[in-house]
């Protein structure tokens, strides 16, 4: 008997943990069902078929505004327009810095708006009989697949239209829409990868604005050139020149295809543009502007700068700053500084000539005046070595010089024959080589003539007339093509912008 329950009871516990353990595996089968319906499947993306979307900002919504109203649901048909509007860019306050580039839309519809519309006042009666100004509102922007609203800080990101999708890295865009009304300008910088100053410059000036001060919106694009930044190089990695490739063409090569998308995603959505630049191949720039004088608009916005030296040039052909132009918007590329170094003084100065431009421009109410204007020049020239050599400086950045002033020396290490560069004309130092190694015929010190005030034409109002369209010409770039060329024919490639 005593054996019997010795054995059974083993059984009956056996049987008991049996019965349990079903039990409880049935209620979390049951369980378990409803919280399988709630977890998303994941779409079938058909990996054997290519994925022909562009890169582009998420859809979804946002608790910027919030706003608890729903939007209810519509079949195919009952799709408009407006429903199917852009959605709207978060505002990132770039005031402060974040970790990530990362674009939250909202699906708040917004009807389709001009972003550089001037503003309309409307004369409405008071119940005193007198009249009232009712001034149209600031419009949101709307650029590379998002809706920037009025007083709206935020980055964006551009990549090309046709690239290799996880090769090319999105370029970061900051975009600063203000609460009123006002022109829309663009700062570009290291349009040639190794190019710091500008890219320092932008930060500077984007990151100081305040978008509920501004009239208008900036537009910052940091580095446009991100694939020379990587590598610290000058172009492009098959080679080429960026910035002879504007405005591009989609079916050209690989730099006229970045290049078109940049120009027609961006450039043409503004109303005016600064392109930085530093001088190249190891020279080293006076802070400067470039810009075709005979064109009213360009003049207005190199008045602009404050006390910046201005240089005539129509700009040579597949610039960004030429190819804008012949588009309608007005453009000058501002030079400061040498190639792979940060020069605190040249930043400075490109800050400074910024915040005057937006001033002048009535885009900040705050006065930055700042310094007497410089002298204009109409023409330059390069002063070349004959010899090669080490090439030792006598003069400095912004030095005026006379006709046969001694510029420098360039020395022979091996035969210790020493060859004197003097300068050929009355003028001022804009640019200058490094003392370095150089080469016969190396372009040496960057001289610039000035103009006759007669040869300048009157200023005119940069205002905001709507995004620049494909192939429009204004009266000034006509006049400028048909004017003679003061420009000198004879400079080394990558010299200029």
């Amino acid at each position: 008997m005593i054996l019997r329950l010795s054995l059974t009871r083993p059984h009956r516990l056996l049987s008991l943990a049996l019965f349990f353990t079903s039990t409880q595996a049935t209620a979390l089968s049951e369980g378990d069902k409803g919280q399988e319906q709630a977890v998303p499947k994941a779409e079938n993306l058909q990996l054997d078929q290519p994925v022909i979307s562009e890169l582009g900002p998420p859809t979804g919504a946002s608790d910027d505004d919030n706003s608890t109203e729903t939007v209810p649901a519509t079949t195919g048909n009952e799709k408009s327009a407006e429903q199917q509007s852009l959605p709207q860019a978060e505002n990132l306050q770039l005031d402060q810095p974040i970790g990530e580039l990362e674009v939250t839309p909202t699906t708040k519809k917004e009807p389709e708006t001009n972003p550089s519309a001037q503003p309309v006042s409307k004369a409405i009666p008071s119940s005193q009989g007198n009249i009232s100004i009712e001034v149209e509102k600031a419009k949101p922007l709307r650029l590379l697949g998002a809706e920037v609203p009025p007083a709206t800080s935020t980055r964006l990101a551009w990549s090309p239209s046709q690239h290799f999708e996880g090769v090319y890295s999105p370029t970061a865009v900051l975009v600063v829409n203000g609460a009123k009304p006002g022109p829309v300008l663009c700062l570009t910088a290291a349009v040639h990868g190794d190019e710091l100053n500008g890219v320092e410059t932008v930060r500077r000036v984007m990151y100081d604005l305040d978008a509920e001060q501004l009239n208008g919106a900036v537009i910052g694009v940091p580095i446009v050139n991100l694939q020379g930044f990587h590598r610290s190089s000058r172009y492009l990695t098959d080679r080429r020149d960026l910035n002879r490739h504007f405005p591009g063409d989609p079916n050209g090569s690989s730099a006229s295809r970045i290049a078109n998308s940049f120009f027609h995603e961006v450039i043409t959505h503004c109303n005016a543009v600064v392109d930085l630049h530093t001088g190249s191949f190891y020279r080293t720039n006076l802070p400067q502007l470039r810009g075709d004088l005979t064109n009213p608009k360009i003049v207005k916005m190199t008045k602009g700068f404050g006390s910046t030296v201005v240089l005539h040039s129509a700009g040579a052909k597949g610039t960004l700053r030429r190819a804008a132009v012949e588009a309608g918007i007005p453009t000058v590329t501002l030079e400061a500084g040498a190639p792979m170094v940060l020069d605190e003084r040249s930043v400075s100065h490109s800050v400074k000539g910024i915040r005057t431009l937006l001033n002048q421009l009535g885009m900040v109410s705050k006065f930055r005046l700042w310094g007497d204007p410089e002298p204009v020049y109409y023409n330059s020239t390069w002063q070349r070595s004959s010899n090669g050599g080490i090439i030792f400086s006598e003069v400095q950045l912004g030095e005026f010089v006379r006709k046969g002033d001694l510029l420098g020396t360039v020395t022979n290490p091996i035969t210790n024959v020493r060859t004197e560069i003097r300068s050929e004309h009355d003028g001022r130092v804009l640019g200058m080589a490094l003392d370095q190694v150089v080469q016969p015929g190396f372009a040496a010190y960057h001289i610039g003539i000035q103009a006759p005030q007669e040869q300048i034409s009157q200023p005119q109002e940069v205002v905001a007339e709507g995004p620049a369209k494909e192939n429009t010409h204004n009266k000034a770039s006509k006049a400028s093509a048909a004017a003679p060329s003061t420009e000198n024919p004879a400079k080394l490639r990558g010299e200029e912008d």
